[in-house]
Formats: structure tokens, sequence, C-alpha cells
């Protein structure tokens, strides 16, 4: 089992940056496939990011592309997630998850995909 702490969040103007991160705990973190997710109010809970364990293979949401990173330290525990150009629609508390893989080329896109969870930040970008 992991535990996912995620930091980072917070205020930020229209255009600015900020970079989220999740702590893990538990096994070895290349046996995770890593995802970001966000909810809105009065929305459902979507994908924003996705990365293998080894780090070797990405997926974005179209609404995100060439906006974020997303990045990972597995000598460090941890999933990043870069996000530059904010936009007020990106609005939300965003959610790192975790799925152990069998093979660390492996990722995961839906929110079904995903056993772990961790407790969620806030991001409010303001217009």
């Amino acid at each position: 089992q992991v535990q996912l702490v995620e930091s980072g969040g917070g205020l930020v103007q229209a255009g600015g940056s900020l970079r989220l991160s999740c702590a893990a705990s538990g096994r070895p973190f290349s046996s995770y496939a890593m995802g970001w997710f966000r909810q809105a109010p009065g929305k459902e809970r979507e994908v924003v990011a996705a990365i293998s364990g080894s780090g070797g293979a990405t997926y974005y949401a179209d609404s995100v592309k060439g906006r974020f990173t997303i990045s990972r330290d597995n000598a460090k525990n941890t999933v990043y997630l870069q996000m530059n150009s904010l936009k007020p629609e990106d609005t939300a508390v965003y959610y790192c998850a975790a799925e152990e893989i069998p093979y660390t080329s492996m990722i995961r896109f839906g929110p079904s995909e995903y056993d772990y969870w961790g407790q969620g930040t806030q991001v409010t970008v303001s217009s």
C-alpha cells in the first residue's frame, strides 16, 4: 500500500505558475504509475496528466497540453506537476493518484484505474 501527500497548491493570477508535488511512501516508487487529476465544483474528476513508473511515458489532457508538465523523481518518491500559463478554468482541487503496475513502462489514464489517492490540494486561478 502507498500513502500520498500533495503540496504546492494556492492562489495565483491568470498567466502565473505553480508546481504541485506528491510525496509517496510505501513500496518502491517505480512500481507505481502516477497520475494527476482535478475536480472543480459540480464537475466530475478528470485526468490532467499521467506518467509511467519509469517516467518514460507521459499523457496529458488536451486542455493542459503545452502548459503543464508531469515528472517524477523515483529516488525521492515524488511526482510533480509543473503548471504554467494558468487559466481561471484550471481552478480545482488537484489530486495525485497511484496504481501498482507489473512493468515500469506501464501508464494508467482514468480515475477508475487508480487505487490510491492523496487528500487533494486547492488551486485557484484568479482572472
